[in-house]
């Protein structure tokens, strides 16, 4: 079982095996990342992310969107364990939903979610084979706030890839989650530290990654 270090506590949301979810509880584990994980959700019962978080001791739930009516009141029920847990902060990692209005409006400032695109460009799904496609030179992932829009909102940080004239999608996707995973922790550490702050479009306090 974790014990909580010193810092915020944030939840996760995901849908899949969560790899980014990993990164960011071994960030917890190592001093990396110092806050608290205080519960991870899933929107699918077999999720496999829900195992691995069993294994660092973070408590999980399963709020089943197949259950609900809407989308706004399975955020409804999203939000309401997220209080409960008393989380500070929102990270969505391989979470396959859009959010409604009141998620969104319920955590002001304070979701993040990382795309593996350099935003604005390629947001959606199968950034790595738009980027491919478009013929892009460099690619990357991006942590940004989430706002009502899809893959829209002020970005934090990003890493930057080199796309090499061999990759495939697999092969590109593959190295831009290596920065995902690195990123994803320091984004989410800045923001505990208070570092972050939005203007506008920008937020003052992020950074980015170089080429690799």
């Amino acid at each position: 079982m974790m014990t909580d270090p010193p810092g915020g506590r944030f939840g996760v949301l995901i849908s899949g095996r969560g790899s980014n979810l990993v990164a960011l509880l071994e960030a917890v584990r190592d001093g990396r990342l110092k806050a608290t994980p205080a519960v991870v959700i899933s929107n699918v019962p077999s999720a496999p992310g829900l195992r691995s978080a069993e294994t660092f001791g973070v408590e999980t739930r399963v709020i089943d969107h197949r259950e609900t009516v809407s989308r706004e009141n399975h955020d409804r029920r999203v939000v309401e364990e997220l209080r409960n847990h008393r989380v500070e902060l929102v990270c969505l990692a391989g979470y396959m939903r859009i959010l409604s209005p009141v998620m969104v409006q319920e955590f002001p400032g304070k979701i993040m979610n990382i795309h593996p695109a350099l935003l604005p460009a390629f947001p959606g799904l199968h950034s790595p084979r738009q980027a491919l496609e478009y013929g892009v030179k460099v690619a990357g992932c991006t942590v940004h706030f989430v706002d009502e829009g899809v893959d829209t909102g002020p970005i934090v940080m990003q890493g930057v890839v080199e796309v090499r004239d061999s990759d495939t999608e697999d092969t590109l996707a593959a190295r831009i989650l290596e920065q995902e995973h690195r990123i994803y922790p320091d984004a989410v550490q800045r923001f505990f530290e208070g570092r972050l702050r939005i203007d506008g479009r920008r937020v003052v306090g992020g950074g980015s990654g170089k080429a690799r």
